[in-house]
């Protein structure tokens, strides 16, 4: 019993940690595109070279993957904190979500 708690309490902390952690790295990735924007446009105007942009643009997608990274650790906690509190499906409920959104269109 003792175990299934800190288990719960555990995924709870990660979940936060990592719900923080998202809405910093969403800011970096809004802050990478204003910047790729904005070498773009000085490319544009002929003020800096083509190597500015292209730099800029893989520091913009490396925010993007690390960002997305992120979502997939707080969906892994999700399932482990599901888990962890006795809830779970299988593949028959999953089939019925799905029927049912179908038939609901």
């Amino acid at each position: 019993m003792l175990g299934g708690l800190q288990e719960v309490e555990d995924n709870l902390s990660t979940l936060r940690v990592l719900d923080q952690e998202s809405r910093v790295q969403n800011q970096a990735v809004k802050a990478a595109q204003l910047s790729e924007r904005l070498a773009l446009s000085q490319y544009q105007a002929g003020t800096t070279t083509y190597l500015s942009v292209v730099t800029t643009q893989a520091a913009s997608l490396t925010n993007q993957r690390t960002a997305v990274t992120l979502l997939g650790r707080q969906l892994v906690a999700s399932v482990a904190l599901i888990k962890a509190t006795g809830g779970g499906w299988t593949v028959a409920d999953i089939d019925k979500v799905a029927a049912s959104g179908k038939a609901d269109k």
